[in-house]
């Protein structure tokens, strides 16, 4: 795929790129290089100076940072201006505790003083997705900003002017020149970066594919890499569970970013007693949904990112309808319109063997399983080769401890929806990936734990 701005509502190319060539991408190399040699010796009061005004251009300039996000990947600009302004919470969350995170540990030995340091890598390359062009992207710039590596993005494709508009915030909130560079390149000069000496680990938020193709990469030259890739999280509601808010919440975890995320709620695994009840409340909510231009306020659910995406899902659903499911509502692309719009869809008698049983949807579609019990529910959710997040619904304490303890998930959460927070580590185990953003774990996760004895 090209490096364009397609508007996905419309179809439009709004605007080409070039990408760089490999001479191009080896100058951008060279200053990251240049400029981590000094800008690791930079006082830590002063990063988070800096990161504290890219907040305040992230704020001041939501609305602004919004439009560029819908008109690139077609989220609602509600959701996009949210998305602006919690960037600028992340950058606060490390500006301001970054220094109690990197500060030295003691510990115990057998030397006059040993203590733990934490000290910068260098330069390292984030590979990000679309879906959700600013955050994403944010989490991984700030701690490591503050913890003194220098960043180089190799963002989407489909969203070049959101990456080159990210370079340009953190230059203006005063970063020396190279401690973070857009890479405009497509995917299969990665491997040039990730072998660039200057190079010290990658993160990659994405497809499963991608995942391994740089981890593979990375792995050849021995650095270190963080996945964070698909989901197809569980969403249990068990007989104790306050229904009405259960369903508003599904319907939220399902919907938001136009059903896009990975840690969406995909799989809803409901107790046979109030399965029908759930199921019929539900459709009423996606049934109320309003679908249609992103760019205006009352819009919930605007088209997907891309009409491969769009293409793809529609085949999964159809496959699944082909072997026995069966579509409530929706279940077909809207054609009355331009653009990759697809409907809120829910599929119940999901086969097994159908891409439904165990797949991850990206779009706007809710899976629909009935089981007799907890123990059912728990199995059905660990039947699948992800791992990302977990939602539970319960009153009953006993039934919470089971879903927190046996639910196989990098995150569970009881009684809400599944959410990233700049204040509690965020990532997945299985086929979901490895390693962790944000918490104090997300800053610790590329940087030297370096330990220091001393007689």
């Amino acid at each position: 795929m090209g490096i364009a701005t397609i508007n996905p509502a419309t179809g439009e190319t709004v605007k080409t790129f070039e990408a760089l060539t490999p001479n191009e991408i080896n100058e951008k190399l060279a200053i990251a290089q240049s400029c981590f040699g000094q800008y690791r010796k930079s006082a830590i009061a002063q990063r988070s100076e800096w990161l504290h005004n890219a907040a305040n251009i992230l704020e001041r300039n939501s609305t602004e940072y919004g439009e560029i996000m819908t008109l690139e990947m077609g989220k609602p600009i509600k959701g996009a201006i949210a998305e602006a302004k919690k960037c600028a919470w992340v950058c606060r969350y490390y500006a301001d505790n970054a220094a109690d995170f990197l500060a030295d540990v003691p510990a115990e030995s057998d030397g006059s003083q040993a203590f733990i340091r934490y000290q910068p890598l260098g330069a390292v390359l984030a590979v990000m997705p679309w879906n959700f062009p600013f955050w994403q992207v944010f989490r991984f710039a700030a701690p490591n900003l503050m913890a003194g590596n220098v960043g180089l993005l190799k963002h989407a494709s489909n969203v070049p002017q959101c990456a080159l508009k990210i370079e340009e915030i953190i230059r203006d909130a005063g970063f020396p020149e190279g401690a973070f560079q857009t890479l405009l390149i497509g995917s299969e000069a990665v491997e040039q970066v990730i072998n660039d000496a200057c190079v010290k680990a990658a993160t990659l938020t994405g497809s499963e594919p991608a995942g391994a193709s740089l981890a593979s990469a990375a792995g050849k030259q021995i650095k270190k890499t963080l996945l964070e890739l698909g989901g197809s999280d569980p969403f249990v509601v068990l007989k104790s569970a306050d229904l009405d808010e259960a369903v508003a919440a599904g319907t939220t975890a399902r919907m938001l970013n136009n059903g896009q995320s990975c840690i969406a709620a995909k799989r809803f695994i409901v107790v046979e007693s109030i399965a029908d009840e759930f199921e019929r409340k539900m459709t009423e909510r996606f049934k109320s949904l309003k679908i249609g231009d992103p760019t205006l306020e009352e819009t919930d659910l605007g088209p997907l990112a891309t009409a491969g995406i769009l293409q793809d899902l529609d085949k999964q659903v159809q496959k699944s309808i082909e072997m026995g499911a069966k579509a409530i509502i929706g279940g077909q692309p809207l054609k009355d319109r331009p653009g990759n719009f697809y409907p809120p869809t829910i599929l119940t008698n999901i086969p097994s063997g159908s891409p439904a049983e165990k797949e991850e949807f990206f779009g706007p579609v809710a899976l629909l399983f009935r089981v007799k019990n907890i123990d059912d529910a728990i199995a059905l959710a660990n039947d699948t080769p992800f791992g990302l997040g977990a939602s539970g619904w319960t009153q009953n304490e006993q039934e919470r401890d089971r879903l927190i303890n046996e639910l196989e998930a990098g995150a569970v959460f009881i009684n809400g929806l599944v959410k990233s927070d700049p204040r509690i580590p965020f990532g997945g185990i299985k086929r979901s990936g490895y390693g962790r953003e944000l918490g104090i774990q997300g800053i610790h996760e590329f940087v030297n734990v370096k330990t220091v004895w001393v007689k």
